[in-house]
């Protein structure tokens, strides 16, 4: 079988590393990722709330996953979302998945679109019980999860000026929660000067009062 070279990285990284440690715990689940993206995503979630990347010599959460696990921000963030919503919403799902992923095991993007779905007051409870069942239990593919989505949305927002308010809030409201991640990781590391995080932290305020 030939195999990548993020794949042979990650076992060079893997041969001068203790067993039954964390870090060599989360290279070993990396070269699962592809058969099963739970185990990853619960031991990228202990990496992240313990900071245990810092003990590594890596500054940020993000440098370690691209550096030293072979994985994009944005798709580490999809998998941290995506696990801690099954741990904390679903559950007996997740133990399900843990004990032995079934073939229509859902993908971390799928799972990620649910959690956001959820989060939207205009998603009526039945339309998200049947996007639910069709993520869960029945393993839809993320295009087919978009399109459901964006049906229920245009169905509960018809008048177009809604919509675009709609999206307008939801642009600020993601902006701002970029922004304070980034205050906690630039305060922690001290990669910043502290004038400079303060004018992070009012304009935080700022888009705060526009909502």
């Amino acid at each position: 079988m030939i195999r990548s070279r993020s794949i042979e990285r990650l076992e060079d990284r893997l041969a001068g590393l203790e067993p039954g440690t964390l870090r060599r715990e989360a290279l070993e689940a990396a070269k699962r990722f592809k058969s099963s993206w739970i185990e990853l995503g619960r031991i990228l979630w202990t990496v992240w709330r313990e900071k245990s990347f810092r003990e590594w010599g890596y500054l940020t959460f993000d440098a370690y996953c691209s550096k030293e696990i072979g994985i994009r921000s944005a798709t580490a963030k999809k998998l941290l979302h995506s696990y801690y919503f099954l741990e904390k919403e679903e559950p007996t799902i997740l133990k399900r998945l843990t004990e032995g992923p079934p073939a229509n095991l859902p993908s971390p993007e799928a799972v990620n679109l649910l959690r956001l779905a959820g989060r939207k007051q205009v998603v009526p409870a039945e339309r998200y019980q049947e996007l639910r069942s069709r993520v869960l239990e029945r393993g839809a593919e993320p295009l087919e999860v978009r399109r459901e989505i964006r049906s229920i949305l245009e169905a509960a927002s018809p008048d177009p000026a809604a919509a675009r308010e709609s999206r307008r809030i939801g642009m600020i409201r993601r902006t701002i929660g970029t922004l304070k991640g980034l205050r906690l990781e630039m305060a922690a590391s001290s990669a910043l000067p502290k004038k400079l995080i303060g004018e992070i932290e009012a304009l935080i305020k700022k888009l705060e009062e526009v909502l």
